[in-house]
């Protein structure tokens, strides 16, 4: 206990000050607990309200990806690089060393592999493990329009109530099969849907046209999706718009580390995210740090 002696009186209230209020530019969050509004912040730059986000899941359902056979020696040294990472348990575990100081996006939905239908998941997670690894939020599946779309709904708001009990924040990622169009109408109402029912952030693709409406019609932040690896000029190009058109950021996978400089990558992916950097200087940006690491 504190000696009380020679304790000064508090006298300085600054009655004349009025409260403080502390805000952020993270879309949607201002009504959520202190703690769910403290864990998107480790996600998102709370002044920009963007991220950039390090997707390596993909092993949930597709085995060993090329460029995820080493996850300790691959992906662990972007780590520095990442607003947030979005990856397995397991992953994490094994692979991940916890001094990392990344927002951390745990995957919780699962169960069929790439030979299945695969809208057929469960939740994979029990939401006091991502407690216990510190998780900023977790992510799940929603298949809008696919053959188990009522049990990928289920498993949405299942985890948001989960959430709200331990202030975890959910993230819904639209899942677009073969057979669903990645059109403005379709994506606006997979989102519509995601954040209507709950989750916090919603992680979805881009589309040329009608992108800025699917973001406009979204309460919550609208992460773009990497999606299948591009030419990196192609993958600035559309990280770039997708912000201009209102998006909170890019969750990139095989963009990252299917490239032929991952780091160079994240840091030009970083400059047109938080500094608003065209595609192409971004990409000269790649390019140059590219060059000067390959020896003569």
């Amino acid at each position: 206990m504190a000696d009380l002696d020679g304790n000064v009186s508090a006298k300085n209230f600054h009655p004349d000050v009025p409260a403080q209020r502390f805000t952020h530019e993270i879309r949607g969050a201002a009504n959520l607990d202190w703690g769910m509004q403290n864990r998107l912040a480790r996600i998102l730059d709370p002044r920009t309200g963007r991220t950039v986000m390090l997707a390596f899941d993909h092993g949930y359902f597709q085995g060993p990806t090329s460029g995820l056979e080493r996850i300790d020696v691959n992906i662990a040294p972007l780590g520095e690089h990442a607003d947030a990472l979005m990856c397995t348990r397991g992953a994490l575990r094994t692979s991940i060393p916890p001094a990392t100081r990344a927002g951390l996006v745990l995957r919780a939905s699962g169960g069929p592999s790439v030979l299945k239908e695969l809208s057929d998941e469960n939740i994979a997670l029990a939401m006091d493990d991502a407690v216990r690894v510190n998780a900023d939020a977790v992510a799940v599946q929603v298949f809008v329009g696919g053959e188990h779309e009522t049990r990928s709904i289920r498993n949405l708001t299942t985890l948001v109530d989960e959430g709200y009990r331990a202030g975890i924040p959910v993230l819904g990622v639209t899942a677009v099969g073969k057979e669903l169009t990645r059109d403005a109408r379709y994506l606006g109402l997979a989102v519509r849907i995601i954040a209507e029912l709950g989750a916090q952030l919603v992680k979805t693709y881009y589309c040329e046209e009608g992108f800025e409406e699917v973001v406009a019609g979204c309460p919550v932040p609208v992460i773009m999706a990497g999606g299948k690896k591009l030419p990196e000029l192609d993958a600035l190009t559309m990280a770039s718009r997708a912000v201009r058109a209102g998006a909170a950021g890019v969750d990139m996978g095989r963009n990252i580390f299917q490239s032929a400089n991952p780091a160079a990558m994240m840091t030009a992916v970083r400059a047109v995210v938080h500094d608003d950097l065209d595609a192409a200087d971004a990409h000269e940006l790649y390019r140059s740090m590219t060059e000067t690491a390959v020896p003569a």
